[in-house]
């Protein structure tokens, strides 16, 4: 049997989100390269060899501090083993100081560009993260803005990288024909890079009689939700903004397709997985004219300036009073997201793979 691509899966959830839901959507493509799956449950139809346990963020600080040492001293043992060729893995780690060959895949350099203190991920991605990158033998990455990023911060050739762009689930992300509600929707956390205190004064200065709402769904966060609270009690809003927490896959698509927009006025992204989401509903979009979002929606979306509130309460609005432009944007949504398929993503990526076995 061939061991010689190992594709490492210790970060891989239970209940699949971001990184996890990446892998699970690519592997049937990586399939045709017969590797072995470092799991620690068992994924049928694929060779699969297991590793331990609690390794991943579901067990928060702990669970991220055992994938490190566990990479660093098992993962090489488990390669020679194996007598493997290649580790693939769906985020920057891999063994450092030996002889294993790996490829990895970034998905943004948000902690470097945003850095939050004393935080554990922006020391990761600071002395890490370009070890990483140096000792890969290659390097896959969601956008052009990723990739030069990684140029950038890291002085890495850009003959090293390869950008393949992510896609979304359309057999659940899809147009349901429901009638348009009257509220934006944001999709994400809430950290200071989301840019959702700007969001909530753009809201606050769009006409009165315009009488819609604005809903914020994401995970509720002790540390910046309060803040937002804050906010939108001082401008007298509590009636008109909700902030919805977590809300389920299967449910999240049925809001969107209400929606007047969606509304996603990051500072940065890597990649913005919400806003091909809500495309590939037909939801109009407003995005942040930066980094790898107008590559996500090209001339598909009202692209604003994410730093003043004045142009994106207009967008809001304009969404809000011309039906002509929400058919138009719902349009160019449909269309523009048939361009981003996971099978396009995962070949691409095999394609990669195959060529350093």
């Amino acid at each position: 049997m061939n061991k010689q691509l190992l594709i490492n899966l210790s970060v891989l959830m239970r209940y699949p989100t971001g990184i996890s839901t990446y892998i699970l959507n690519i592997l049937p493509y990586l399939q045709c390269l017969s590797p072995t799956l470092l799991v620690s449950e068992k994924i049928n139809n694929y060779n699969c060899y297991n590793i331990s346990s609690g390794l991943t963020p579901e067990q928060g600080v702990k669970g991220h501090l055992r994938r490190l040492f566990w990479t660093q001293l098992n993962l090489p043992i488990i390669y020679k083993k194996l007598n493997s060729k290649l580790i693939f893995s769906p985020l920057p780690e891999a063994p450092l100081f030996t002889k294993c060959r790996s490829i990895v895949m970034v998905h943004d350099l948000i902690p470097l560009r945003f850095p939050e203190g004393l935080a554990a991920l922006t020391y990761y991605c600071k002395y890490y993260m370009p070890l990483v990158l140096k000792n890969a033998e290659h390097i896959i990455c969601n956008s052009q803005a990723t990739a030069r990023d990684i140029v950038d911060f890291f002085a890495i050739p850009a003959e090293k990288i390869t950008p393949i762009p992510l896609a979304c689930d359309r057999d659940n992300f899809r147009c349901l024909n429901l009638p348009t509600s009257n509220y934006f929707l944001y999709v994400g956390r809430q950290n200071p890079y989301k840019n959702l205190s700007r969001l909530i004064s753009a809201f606050a200065q769009l006409p009165k009689n315009l009488d819609c709402e604005l809903w914020l769904v994401g995970p509720e966060d002790r540390r910046y939700t309060p803040i937002l609270w804050q906010q939108i009690e001082e401008l007298n809003l509590i009636e008109k903004i909700k902030i919805l927490d977590y809300v389920s896959y299967n449910e999240l698509p049925v809001l969107m397709n209400q929606a007047l927009a969606l509304v996603f006025p990051s500072l940065w992204e890597g990649f913005g997985l919400p806003v091909l989401e809500a495309m590939s509903c037909g939801t109009p979009v407003i995005v942040a004219n930066v980094a790898s979002l107008p590559e996500v929606t090209g001339d598909a979306a009202l692209l604003v300036n994410p730093e003043n509130v004045e142009e994106i309460t207009a967008a809001m609005a304009m969404v809000v009073k011309d039906g002509k432009v929400r058919s138009h944007l719902r349009e160019k949504s449909l269309t523009r997201s048939l361009l981003f398929n996971w099978a396009v993503t995962g070949e691409q990526t095999a394609a990669i793979l195959e060529k350093f076995i």
